[in-house]
């Protein structure tokens, strides 16, 4: 009994200073938020993913809708267009948050699949602290062209996990595909959802008082009928419950499939066909 007590009494100041730090977090993150426009940290940044390469801010070639203030920092919708005048030159789109601590939201691949008209990618992601948040496209001659806005949210990588982890855990790559109306340009639109934690590694276990180890959807690849709309490479940036909606190419054969896979390498699919098929 002696050594249960001396345990339980050694775990509290522990879960105590774990509960300090999550504190001193968020507040560091409305701190930084307040003066986020006073540094520019875009330099560095797009050093480190790019290199030398030139990028050039061009919203002809490439669109972003955010909004100015979220509603929820753990929760900020993104939409990003690329005209059909684009589509067919762009082999892939970055989604870029300055201050995030891991600020590569998700590395977009196109594949023939993701068709000549005007395409789309609308998701979720967290930010962190007030925020430039960027849409980078690369073309096929290797132009880096972006679009930028500024969003005013904080706190949305250590926003508290919705359910206990392990719930979270045991609905994890349950999937949810849609094949939606199509567009007049012969593309179609398709909706993923994925129930997944997307545990960032700054939220804390609401029970034992430490953090959760990061756990998250590393890869996503979608295929239309065997052809690659896109990969994803993803990162703590996506918010929990990925959902993507998406533009792809009509085809004779519109069946989605989907598979995907975390950083505990488990793998989960799952496939859509059209009605009638």
């Amino acid at each position: 009994m002696a050594s249960t007590r001396t345990a339980a009494q050694g775990a509290a100041p522990l879960r105590a200073l774990a509960l300090l730090a999550a504190g001193l977090l968020i507040a560091a993150c409305f701190w930084s938020g307040a003066r986020a426009d006073e540094e520019d940290i875009w330099p560095a940044l797009r050093a480190d993913l790019f290199g030398e390469r030139a990028v050039t801010e061009d919203t002809t070639a490439v669109s972003l809708e955010a909004p100015y203030r979220a509603e929820d920092a753990a929760l900020v919708p993104l939409t990003v267009r690329i005209p059909a005048q684009m589509a067919g030159s762009v082999k892939s789109l970055k989604l870029v948050i300055d201050k995030n601590p891991a600020p590569l939201v998700a590395d977009f691949t196109f594949g023939p699949a993701a068709g000549a008209g005007e395409r789309m990618i609308e998701t979720r992601v967290r930010v962190d602290m007030y925020s430039n948040v960027r849409a980078i496209v690369e073309t096929n001659d290797g132009r880096l062209l972006m679009a930028t806005k500024f969003v005013k949210a904080a706190g949305g990588c250590s926003a508290p996990a919705l359910k206990d982890t392990d719930a979270a855990l045991a609905e994890a790559g349950k999937m949810q595909i849609k094949l939606l109306a199509g567009a007049s340009d012969g593309q179609r639109e398709g909706e993923l959802k994925i129930r997944h934690p997307q545990y960032s590694g700054l939220q804390l276990n609401q029970v034992t008082g430490y953090y959760i180890p990061a756990k998250f959807l590393r890869v996503i690849d979608v295929e239309r009928a065997g052809e690659r709309v896109f990969r994803m490479e993803g990162g703590i940036s996506l918010s929990e419950n990925p959902s993507i909606r998406f533009s792809y190419a009509a085809g004779a054969d519109e069946t989605l499939e989907v598979k995907a896979e975390d950083t505990d390498g488990r793998t989960f699919t799952g496939r859509a066909t059209p009605k009638g098929a």
